[in-house]
């Protein structure tokens, strides 16, 4: 039995491709049972999606961990009968089709909210359940796009340029797994279920943080501005004698700490004294900096920033991210094991609680339909 704090939850996964597999797979990690079905013949979209080992996909597999598979065509009516005896003894539903989809097979959640009044029922989708784009499709460049994300992403007057990872899809698993959380514990004092609506475009808008603080209370439209922030100086990358170092100072204790280190007396200077000086004059800050970090590498320069405790950082490539000791020490790569592949490495959960361990192995990764014996007999069917 899969232990943590969703010990003994049922969760019935109707996701593909990323946003959806990504939640389940959270509520996985934190204890709750997956059951997964999916599509006859082909399953889950990323089935198809590479990198494969062998013939089988590390982007599927690094989202699919420790659930179980049952492939079912929710048009014909054998299967709609297994679907309703999982359903019967379901907590949480999950979907990311299109919205109607479910609704015109019968499984919409006005199809079902009276004759499972427990039931969670959580849709995530590229535009939610209203508004005028509610029918259209969606992927994560298209909402990184349309929700402002790109416009504040790279260099000055540079072409735009998508975050590095899939973070519309991603926020979205993540509003939707916190949504699923907040409705078991209002379940707990109510006795009722509810439904939850995750549009991927709101979660862009809710992420925008300074830059929709910006043209709200000034009307300013912020523009790309590289490694800078747009608030906080020093806060960004800076070149050292072999690359570049991250230096976030974000006060003028720090500001004053990190002067003493490069035996510099900018905060004394008027120019530097505060924040708001020091974003007026960043561009001479900067050049200031930057003469005095040339004359050591980024890892020498780490060493003695971090002994002051002035926060700092190299630019790791992902090798190097996930190798550091760090990462390590933090159990952040743990695996999981496919029964044609083997062990399969991947991310591990940033949750960490106190009551339950956080193991370096999750489970196993289902093959298409593996679980559908064992399922069918379980459930009496």
């Amino acid at each position: 039995m899969n232990k943590g704090p969703l010990s003994g939850l049922l969760v019935l996964d109707l996701t593909r491709v990323l946003v959806g597999p990504y939640c389940t797979m959270i509520l996985s990690d934190l204890g709750a049972r997956v059951i997964k079905v999916e599509a006859p013949g082909v399953g889950d979209d990323s089935r198809g999606f590479g990198p494969f080992i062998e013939d089988q996909s590390a982007y599927f597999m690094s989202l699919n961990r420790n659930k179980e598979s049952i492939a079912l065509n929710l048009k014909v009516e054998e299967d709609k009968k297994i679907f309703e005896k999982i359903l019967d003894k379901t907590d949480i539903l999950v979907e990311n089709f299109k919205p109607g989809t479910l609704t015109k097979w019968g499984y919409g959640w006005e199809n079902l909210k009276d004759k499972y009044p427990k039931l969670i029922y959580a849709s995530a989708s590229g535009f939610g359940q209203t508004g005028p784009l509610k029918e259209l499709p969606a992927y994560d460049m298209v909402v990184q796009g349309m929700g402002g994300l790109m416009s504040v992403t790279g260099q000055p007057n540079s072409e735009p340029t998508r975050v590095g990872t899939s973070i519309g899809d991603i926020t979205a698993g993540l509003f939707t797994a916190i949504g699923i959380n907040a409705a078991l514990y209002d379940r707990q004092k109510t006795g009722k279920g509810m439904y939850i609506d995750v549009s991927m475009l709101d979660c862009q808008i809710a992420i925008l943080e300074n830059a929709i603080a910006r043209y709200l209370s000034k009307g300013e439209i912020p523009k790309p501005m590289g490694s800078r922030h747009p608030s906080i100086s020093p806060f960004e990358a800076f070149k050292t004698k072999d690359s570049y170092i991250i230096i976030a100072a974000g006060n003028d204790k720090l500001f004053e700490g990190m002067c003493k280190v490069f035996d510099l007396e900018l905060y004394k200077d008027a120019k530097f004294k505060t924040n708001a000086d020091r974003n007026k004059n960043i561009e001479e800050l900067k050049k200031i900096l930057e003469d005095k970090l040339k004359d050591k590498t980024t890892s020498e320069w780490c060493k003695v920033l971090e002994a002051k405790r002035i926060p700092c950082g190299p630019i790791n490539n992902i090798k190097e991210a996930v190798e550091s000791p760090q990462t390590k020490a933090r159990n952040m790569i743990v695996s999981a094991m496919h029964n044609k592949i083997g062990e399969f490495k991947m991310a591990g959960n940033p949750i960490k609680m106190s009551s339950y361990e956080d193991k370096n192995t999750r489970g196993e990764i289902p093959n298409l339909d593996q679980h559908r014996e064992k399922i069918l007999k379980e459930f009496g069917i």
